[in-house]
This record gives C-alpha cells, sequence and structure tokens, in this order.
C-alpha cells in the first residue's frame, strides 16, 4: 500500500492547477495567511482542498 501525503508543496499546486511553481509558492503564503499560520508551517492536504473548493481524494489522484 502506497501512504499519502498529508502536506501539500508549490510542485503538488503546480501539477493540480497546471500553473507555474513560483503561482504554487504564492497561493501556499496566502493559504498560511488566511490560515494565520506560521511561514515555516506546512499546509496540509484537507487545507488546501478547503480553501481551493476541491474534493479531497481528487487531489490525491493528482499527488500520486
Amino acid at each position: 500500500m502506497k501512504t499519502k501525503g498529508l502536506c501539500i508543496f508549490p510542485k503538488d499546486v503546480q501539477c493540480i492547477t497546471g500553473k507555474s511553481e513560483r503561482y504554487g509558492r504564492q497561493l501556499l503564503a496566502d493559504i498560511r495567511v488566511y490560515l494565520k499560520k506560521e511561514p515555516h508551517q506546512f499546509v496540509t492536504v484537507h487545507e488546501f482542498a478547503a480553501y481551493c473548493g476541491l474534493n479531497v481524494e481528487d487531489l490525491f489522484v493528482y499527488m500520486d
């Protein structure tokens, strides 16, 4: 059984959205501000899905 990642990274955002990695970094930074997280804290797949209005199961397909 393959384990699923809990955190999402700019490269994952790039694969999901089809936009640049820089856009992924900026989007994750915006999500951290929205969630009142510190810059060193990770954004989870569930937080990303809730912010973007996406289904979590669909995200895991793209992250494989």
